[in-house]
């Protein structure tokens, strides 16, 4: 069971949207906030799996709550729903941590579909989201994914990780491609990170969508995860 928290400050969509997310088998509505400022709070007492933040809300808004809770609880999965689609908006929310960004015209089966992606490591953009986020990966803007150096130190099967990552693979189906368990897929990503410098899988993602084609380890790795995905 897939424990949720819906942030929004529209009543009326909120509730609707629990309902409707409720109705699914392995789906619980444990917790819903009108603003970033509850969705704190209740993320902390309630320790939802993951949370459905929307953007722009009083008191405190869905980016800044959402860097405020995965400093606080890492594990937990931030996908925005939102009607949002500026530019600014996807790149700060990623920026924060959220692992997705759908927009609320999003049918009802198709949000449940990303929550249960998300659940098991997929990162979930919008059909109209992801292209916005790779234009803007050729302009820098993902301002805290450090530039590329010559001195960061990847294995081979780092790049590999990376290359997989990348496809949106889970850590399970990473796990099966490499051949290694699910902890080891889990300890390699956590010293890329710390490597790279980067926040999260969905950082590590965009950092090999823009960087996997530079460099000889980067070449062997994506050749290797086209072979073997």
């Amino acid at each position: 069971m897939i424990q949720l928290l819906i942030v929004d400050d529209q009543d009326t969509f909120r509730r609707n949207l629990a309902t409707l997310l409720s109705a699914e088998e392995d789906l619980e509505v444990i917790g819903q906030a009108r603003d970033g400022q509850e969705a704190i709070a209740l993320s902390e007492s309630l320790h939802p799996d993951l949370i459905l933040m929307d953007v722009r809300m009083p008191v405190c808004d869905g980016v800044t709550a959402t860097y405020e809770i995965l400093q606080r609880s890492p594990w937990i999965r931030i996908l925005v729903l939102t009607m949002f689609d500026d530019d600014e908006y996807i790149l700060q929310s990623l920026q924060a941590g959220a692992l997705g960004y759908l927009l609320k015209r999003t049918p009802a089966k198709q949000i449940a579909a990303a929550i249960r992606a998300l659940d098991l490591g997929y990162c979930q953009l919008g059909p109209t989201i992801a292209p916005k986020v790779f234009a803007r990966l050729n302009k820098s803007d993902l301002a805290t994914v450090q530039p590329v150096t010559q001195n960061y130190s990847l294995s081979e099967r780092d790049a590999e990780i990376l290359a997989l990552l990348s496809q949106g693979k889970s850590n399970r189906e990473i796990a099966q491609t490499l051949h290694i368990t699910e902890g080891t897929v889990k300890n390699y990503i956590t010293r890329i990170l710390n490597e790279l410098g980067l926040r999260d899988r969905t950082q590590a993602a965009l950092w090999s969508q823009q960087h996997l084609n530079q460099g000889s380890v980067a070449k062997n790795a994506a050749n290797q995860g086209k072979c073997q995905g």
